[in-house]
C-alpha cells in the first residue's frame, strides 16, 4: 500500500490494527526523536523474539519512522539515502545478487545474507545493487 501525502503509516494496516503491548512499550523507550533505527529495531526483534515486521508494524501503528536503515536506502539527513552506487566487490558477489532476484528485486534479508557471505557491510551489497540498478524490496521490517 501506497501512503497518500498527509496520511498516516498506521492506515497500511487497517482501523483494527493493534499494537501488541510489550512491543510497544520496547519501541517507544528505544525511540529517539519520532524515529527506530533500524539496528534498534533488529535488536528489539531479536531481544523479543519476534520477526522483525512485528517492530516495523508497532513502528507504523505509533506513527513514528524507521531511520538509519542498514542497507543505507532510507532515514539519512539531509539526503534521506546514505547508500552510494559501487560496483559488487567481485563476481561470484554480482552472481549471487542476480542468482537471489524474485521479480527483478532483491529482497532486504538476501541482501543481509549475501553481505553475510561475502564478508562485506551491507551497504557494499545494497551499493552494487544500486550500480546494478537493482532495487531491493521488500524490507524486513515493512518500510518499503
Amino acid at each position: 500500500m501506497t501512503l497518500e501525502k498527509g496520511q498516516k503509516f498506521s492506515a497500511k494496516h487497517g482501523p483494527d490494527a493493534q499494537a501488541d503491548p510489550i512491543i510497544k512499550d520496547k519501541v517507544i523507550k528505544n525511540a529517539r526523536q519520532g524515529n527506530l533505527a533500524c539496528a534498534v529495531a533488529f535488536k528489539i526483534a531479536a531481544a523479543l523474539e519476534v520477526p522483525p515486521a512485528e517492530i516495523g508494524k508497532t513502528v507504523d501503528l505509533l506513527d513514528l519512522k524507521l531511520s538509519k536503515c542498514q542497507l543505507g536506502l532510507f532515514g539519512y539527513q539531509p539526503d534521506k539515502k546514505a547508500v552510494k552506487a559501487k560496483a559488487p566487490e567481485n563476481r561470484q558477489m554480482e552472481e549471487a545478487i542476480r542468482n537471489a532476484l524474485v521479480d527483478g528485486k532483491l529482497a532486504c534479508c538476501d541482501a543481509w545474507d549475501i553481505a553475510s557471505r561475502f564478508n562485506v557491510r551491507k551497504m557494499a551489497v545494497s551499493g552494487a545493487c544500486e550500480s546494478l540498478s537493482i532495487k531491493i524490496k521488500p524490507c524486513q521490517l515493512g518500510a518499503f
